[in-house]
């Protein structure tokens, strides 16, 4: 995950290397707090869960997180999207659609050299 944490890790027992951020198939992510490292860190993350009316302020009223569902297969063809996921927030106005493939985002690296995509 970047920008993001869940709150238990769960089961991961069956994991010899590699250990996941979260073995749980029902997890409770929460957005990190402000000044979180830069490498954990995802365009429009970590802002402690507080939010801004697109009203009051465009550029805060956004939060992002990424997210890699590691048994959701590696290919275009084998990939299985993640269903039944809900969005849990106070208040009315937060929406979440279905998952959906869409192009890769890319990045420009820090010396403007290399692309990299997620």
């Amino acid at each position: 995950m970047m920008g993001s944490q869940t709150t238990e890790q769960g089961d991961c027992s069956k994991f010899k290397a590699g250990t996941p951020h979260c073995c749980k198939k029902d997890p409770t992510v929460v957005d990190m707090l402000p000044g979180t490292p830069y490498n954990q860190q995802i365009a429009n993350c970590c802002k402690g869960g507080v939010l801004n009316s697109w009203a009051q302020d465009p550029s805060n009223a956004v939060s992002s997180f990424q997210l890699s569902v590691g048994s959701a297969g590696t290919t275009n063809k084998t990939v299985k999207l993640p269903r039944n996921f809900t969005l849990r927030a106070p208040g009315p106005g937060y929406t979440c659609g279905p998952a959906k493939i869409v192009r890769p985002t890319q990045f420009i690296t820090s010396d403007k050299r290399r692309v990299t995509q997620a």
